[in-house]
C-alpha cells in the first residue's frame, strides 16, 4: 500500500499530513484549493449536524473529518499544519499569561472575574503580543 510508509506512531496531525502527501503522490488529490475548501465546508456542516443530534461518537468522527480536511487544505496552501497549530498554541499561551498578570495587578483571581472582565485584558494582549 502507498500508506505503508506512514509510521503509525506519528502524532495524528502529522500523520494526516503524511497520508495526504502520499495519496496525492499517486494522483488521489483535488485539482484546486477551492475544491478542498468546499470539502472543508461540507465536513463542517456534517459536524454541525452531529452536534445537534448529540451523538458523541458521531460528533467525534465528524470532528476528525473536519480536522483531516483542514490539514489537506493547509497542504494546498503550503502551510505546515503542525507548525501552524504550535504557533497558535504559543500565541494563546502568551496572551493568557498576559491576562493572568493583569488579573494579579488588580488583585482579582481569574476564577472571580467575569468573562467580560477577562476579555478586556485579552483584547489588550491581542494588540500587544
Amino acid at each position: 500500500s502507498v500508506l505503508e510508509g506512514v509510521p503509525k506512531s506519528l502524532p495524528a496531525l502529522v500523520k494526516a499530513n503524511r497520508i495526504q502527501e502520499k495519496v496525492a503522490g499517486v494522483g488521489f488529490d483535488w485539482e484546486a484549493p477551492n475544491q478542498v475548501w468546499e470539502k472543508v465546508e461540507e465536513e463542517l456542516n456534517e459536524f454541525k449536524s452531529e452536534v445537534q443530534s448529540g451523538n458523541q461518537d458521531a460528533m467525534e468522527s465528524e470532528f476528525g473529518d473536519v480536522l483531516f480536511s483542514m490539514v489537506n487544505y493547509a497542504r494546498f496552501l503550503n502551510i505546515n499544519p503542525e507548525n501552524a497549530l504550535e504557533r497558535t498554541n504559543k500565541k494563546f499561551s502568551k496572551r493568557f499569561q498576559y491576562l493572568e498578570e493583569k488579573a494579579k495587578t488588580i488583585n482579582k483571581p481569574l476564577k472571580d472575574m467575569t468573562l467580560a472582565e477577562m476579555d478586556v485584558f485579552w483584547e489588550e494582549a491581542k494588540l500587544l503580543l
